[in-house]
């Protein structure tokens, strides 16, 4: 039997069980280890036949550390440390300080980049769905799209004296913003994302419907940015529900009957919100990270993948 030190033995004895504990228990249950374990192993634990040195940090380990970062918008400096201090967090990833040390931020770093490298957070929000959907929850008949712009540092106060070139600047309303754009096609049902797609801020939301689009829809909603006569007529040439809120044009108001079919297509459309709510909100990616839309866009898969889970955590827990 394992001795515990005294630390974990008052931690394991107080009273009240925190909603970081709580969270990261469901976690712990909730995401499919194994399989991302066999998704990502041939790539983190290449042919080693004949080298020397240190193994590697298990993959477990790390997929935890990384999933903690994004839970908790963290940077790798500040994720050792949070994990040095946080019992909580030790726990979920398995690491007892009496015997061995949190990986450092190097680490992290390294593991960052081999998931960017080889397009693996991509492949865990794949892996992600197909377990959701093994259980049912991808009804796949409908598909709600829409985009947000996640915002980039302007500043030219750096080395280069220049901004990300992979980043640009767009006008929604009367405010200008610069930065990048996410778009995704959502479950309409379960609110599941099931497409994403990172583009330049300028990009306009309607070039990239097609994209977000299974293939298998009885129904398309969107706003009044993905509005177009000609993917309208495409739409009901293929017996598909065409739910995208009308646009005005010029000289050209709505009626009342467009007005009213708005309003009664905006609280299911409003599902599609709900993703951008829970990354920006809770877990704190309002403006991104690194540099250049492939790096930002990794991190995005990862997200959404986990925002996932999040979202039919209570369904999966009471099956």
């Amino acid at each position: 039997m394992k001795q515990i030190t005294f630390a974990q033995a008052e931690h394991q004895n107080k009273k009240k069980v925190t909603r970081r504990e709580r969270f990261l228990a469901e976690m712990n249950v909730l995401v499919p280890w194994q399989r991302l374990l066999d998704a990502l192993s041939p790539s983190y634990y290449p042919d080693a036949a004949g080298k020397r040195g240190r193994p590697p940090t298990p993959l477990d380990r790390m997929l935890r550390i990384y999933f903690l970062q994004q839970w908790y918008g963290l940077a790798d400096e500040a994720l050792e440390d949070a994990i040095y201090d946080s019992q909580a967090m030790r726990d979920f990833v398995g690491i007892d300080l009496s015997i061995e040390s949190v990986p450092d931020a190097t680490t992290l770093l390294r593991f960052r980049h081999l998931l960017e490298r080889h397009s693996l957070t991509q492949r865990i929000f794949e892996e992600i769905n197909a377990s959701l959907a093994e259980r049912g929850l991808f009804m796949r008949e409908g598909t709600i799209v829409d985009a947000t712009i996640i915002a980039a540092p302007s500043s030219t106060k750096n080395q280069s004296g220049k901004r990300d070139p992979e980043m640009s600047s767009t006008r929604k309303g009367k405010q200008y913003y610069f930065g990048m754009k996410a778009h995704i096609g959502v479950d309409g049902d379960s609110s599941l994302v099931h497409s994403l797609v990172g583009t330049k801020a300028k990009c306009h939301d309607s070039t990239q419907r097609e994209v977000l689009l299974h293939g298998e829809e009885q129904v398309i909603g969107g706003d009044k940015g993905y509005a177009d006569d000609r993917f309208k007529q495409s739409c009901r040439a293929a017996g598909v529900v065409y739910a995208i809120s009308d646009k005005a044009k010029r000289n050209h108001p709505l009626s009342n009957a467009q007005k009213k079919r708005n309003r009664q297509l905006s609280s299911w459309r409003a599902k599609v919100e709900h993703p951008f709510q829970v990354i920006k909100c809770q877990w704190h990616f309002r403006k991104v990270r690194y540099k250049g839309l492939k790096k930002n866009t990794s991190q995005l898969f990862m997200l959404f993948g986990l925002y996932n889970l999040f979202r039919v955590r209570i369904k999966l827990m009471a099956s």
